[in-house]
Parts: C-alpha cells; structure tokens; sequence
C-alpha cells in the first residue's frame, strides 16, 4: 500500500469517528509533549533502548484527560484543536507524531483503543517475554521472523527459538551483530521481507512514513508497541502490546 493512500485512508476514518460521536464541532483541546526517558519508560533495568539512548522521543497527547502516545524523532510542543488535527498536512515525522499520538488519545477516550501509553520498568522484558510466547503459539519453530525497528529485548526473546533477522533505521546499529544476526538498514528491507515468514513491525513506522511497505502484504503482519495502538483498530491491523497502560 501506498504511504499517501494509507494516510488518506486514515484520516477518513479518524474523522468517521469523530463525526460519529459528534466531536467535530467541538472547542476540544489537544496538547502534546515531549516526554523525559523516565516519564516514557521508567527505569528498565536494560540501557540498550533507544529512547533512553537519546535516538527517539516520547510524543504525548492528552484529549480529556485520556492520555495517548508515539515515539517519533522529531519531537516538540504544540496545543490547538481536534478540527486542526484532521487538517493537517502529515508531511514529516513532527507532524505525524501529534496526528498518531492524538489519534490514540482520542481513541483511548472513546474507549475503542486500550494501551495507549507505554509500559514502564520491568514492562518491555515482560512483553518480549509474551510476544515469544505468542509466537512460539502461532508459528512452527522453522519460522523465520523479520523484525523491523530494533528492539533488543524482543531480539533476544524470539532469537532463543526462530531465526530471526532485523531491519533498522538507526545508523548506529547498522552492520552490529546482536543475539546471531546482523542488523541490516532500511535498503535490505525487500530483501529481507521475501525472505521472511512472519513480519513483526514497529508502530514507529505510522510516524517515519515506511508503514506502507508493510500494509497489505500476504505474509502474517504483526505490529508491536503503543505508537500502533489507534491505527491497528481503524485499519484492522493486528497488534502485540500486552502491557501498555
């Protein structure tokens, strides 16, 4: 699926929602923030997550006290209204991240969407704990798992019992060898789809505007994380997020 189409497709049904519940006229507020590595994740006992290595931030958006949430690398304060969310131009990360982390808390306060904020402390060792579990439940131990953004716990859950090779952005971990394998950049990401049986994607991708290469593909699609949370109940997308609050 095309990147834009999927965008359209989103917003039309965001806005579905709204009109639905009869928002759209309505002088509500929405702010979003930067949050602190200690406000979005705690103090895991692991050091090797990128937001606690400075390489992306917490975007929060709070809409009637309902919190909702998106890791983004572009990263600021804004405040306006529902209306001017859903006519915004999505076109870069910043922009992206207060539509995906609005969507959420909108969502989250209509009671469609749950675990909208992030886990925090022992929460990411448990929800790799669970995602291999889910796995190991879903696919044969000959699958070979594609994990697209690194996230070091999942890698060395699923890496005890599946093959599993990695696609990331990040500069800084391109070409490491981490838990078997070795973390390929976003041109291996063709590639390393064919060569997949089971797609396990980060929601950042909804924010960085790579998500359409992963929509609408025959191989099973798994999206992980908060920043997904919204997006995976519009579109019908299936989503593995166990412990967020």
């Amino acid at each position: 699926m095309i990147t834009e189409d999927m965008f359209r497709m989103l917003k039309s049904e965001f806005a579905r929602v709204v009109a639905e519940h009869g928002l759209a006229d309505e002088p509500i507020s929405i702010t979003a923030r930067p949050l602190t590595p200690n406000e979005a994740i705690g103090n895991p006992e692991d050091s090797d997550y990128p937001i606690l290595k400075g390489k992306e931030r917490m975007m929060e958006a709070v809409f009637l006290k309902a919190k909702g949430q998106a890791f983004t690398d572009m990263c600021g304060n804004w405040s306006g209204k529902l209306a001017d969310i859903l006519r915004m131009d999505l076109t870069n990360n910043f922009r992206r991240a207060l539509f995906i982390s609005s969507l959420n808390a909108v969502m989250r306060h209509l009671g469609i969407t749950e675990r909208t904020v992030h886990c925090k402390n022992e929460g990411p060792v448990r929800c790799s704990e669970e995602c291999l579990e889910m796995m190991t439940r879903g696919f044969p131990p000959s699958s070979r798992i594609l994990l697209i953004g690194y996230q070091p716990r999942m890698a060395e859950q699923l890496s005890k019992r599946f093959t599993v090779s990695i696609v990331d952005m990040d500069k800084d971990n391109i070409g490491m060898q981490v838990f078997g394998t070795t973390i390929h950049g976003p041109e291996m990401t063709e590639q390393s789809i064919k060569n997949a049986d089971v797609l396990l994607v980060t929601g950042t991708t909804f924010v960085n505007g790579t998500m359409g290469q992963f929509l609408g593909r025959e191989i099973p699609t798994i999206f992980y994380g908060i920043t997904s949370a919204g997006v995976a109940n519009l579109l019908g997308l299936r989503r593995h997020c166990p412990f967020g609050l």
